[in-house]
């Protein structure tokens, strides 16, 4: 059923989140609170592509590692790299060395930085669906994986010249970044 669980201090949370101690901080103090600013989507969205076929702890445990390669995910500096900087990325042991998903990262950033400040956070915003078209999951199969808003989300973005960022993906930043709140009904953290 996977109805939200008391964790180890009483409070009813995600299942997901029980597992370790970075999952309940990221669950309570991050996932499905609203993100805005161009950089900070970025870096979420490039996140979510390097978590694509693997689990998100792997993501989060090397988040910091990810900040330090990808100047922070600022998207200026990251669209200056070169291709040595490329080849540093592919030997970094902080990161995932995904030839395909750095060279996503830093295609995406050179696209964005010839965006208008603000036209990503615009854009990714435009797709959030009306909150009250949504009811609350109960459990976590109430929760999709792939929604209308997060394919047409993924379009967009493919349109625009943004890689590694197919429906599911889109919907994990939608999650994440707040755009949708798919903390269960019971959660603590729902509509925080």
């Amino acid at each position: 059923m996977s109805a939200a669980l008391p964790g180890a201090d009483g409070t009813l949370r995600c299942p997901w989140a029980l597992s370790t101690e970075e999952y309940v901080a990221y669950h309570d103090e991050e996932w499905g609170r609203p993100v805005h600013g161009d950089d900070a989507l970025y870096e979420r969205l490039c996140l979510e592509a390097f978590q694509s076929g693997l689990s998100w702890i792997t993501i989060l445990r090397r988040r910091p590692g990810f900040r330090a390669a990808f100047a922070g995910f600022e998207i200026a500096e990251v669209a200056a790299f070169t291709d040595k900087d490329a080849e540093r990325l592919l030997a970094d042991p902080g990161i995932i060395r995904n030839r395909a998903k750095i060279e996503a990262t830093l295609a995406n950033a050179r696209v964005l930085a010839e965006w208008a400040p603000g036209e990503l956070d615009e854009l990714i915003w435009s797709f959030a669906p009306d909150p009250a078209s949504r009811p609350a999951p109960r459990t976590l199969a109430d929760v999709p994986a792939v929604t209308p808003e997060s394919t047409a989300l993924s379009k967009a973005l493919k349109k625009r010249g943004i890689r590694f960022v197919g429906p599911t993906t889109a919907y994990a930043l939608m999650q994440a970044c707040g755009l949708v709140d798919d903390h269960l009904a019971d959660c603590a953290s729902r509509g925080r």
